[in-house]
């Protein structure tokens, strides 16, 4: 009699296992990480301009609940979900064509994406502490899609 843990086992060992297309396909899915991040990165912005306009509030739910038509009311805050929806969208392109360890790594690529986005439309400084912190990150990017191409 087999038990539930070999039986597991043996369901896992007959399913097929997913193998990755060429490396082209992958480049090509990795492609769509592009717009995801745009996406999503553009969409953080626009969440926090529309944050702005509401302002800060205290987090208790008097104040939610005070602050909460302003916030569903305000457009950019709109645009900001739309932009996550649509990194979502093309987000999920990537991982059904490419390895989660490849894609989810490059997707970090975002804070850089974050930290010019800012920079450029919110005024934010951009001291050498973020960007010694954002070469560390597109490091990393690197040495991850470095040893995928070794396999």
């Amino acid at each position: 009699m087999l038990t539930p843990d070999q039986l597991e086992y043996e369901e896992r060992e007959l399913t097929p296992h997913e193998t990755f297309r060429s490396s082209r396909a992958i480049f090509q899915a990795l492609l769509l990480l592009i717009p995801a991040i745009l996406s999503s990165t553009t969409g953080q912005l626009f969440l926090k301009m529309g944050m702005n306009q509401v302002s800060a509030f205290a987090f208790t739910p008097d104040a939610i609940f005070a602050a909460l038509p302003s916030i569903v009311f305000n457009l950019l805050i709109w645009l900001g979900f739309a932009g996550f929806l649509g990194g979502t969208v093309f987000w999920l392109g990537v991982i059904s064509r490419a390895p989660l360890s490849l894609a989810y790594p490059i997707l970090a690529m975002s804070y850089f994406v974050v930290v010019l986005e800012s920079w450029l439309f919110l005024g934010e400084q951009v001291t050498l502490q973020k960007i010694i912190g954002v070469a560390v990150i597109v490091g990393g990017v690197i040495v991850v899609g470095l040893s995928e191409q070794r396999k």
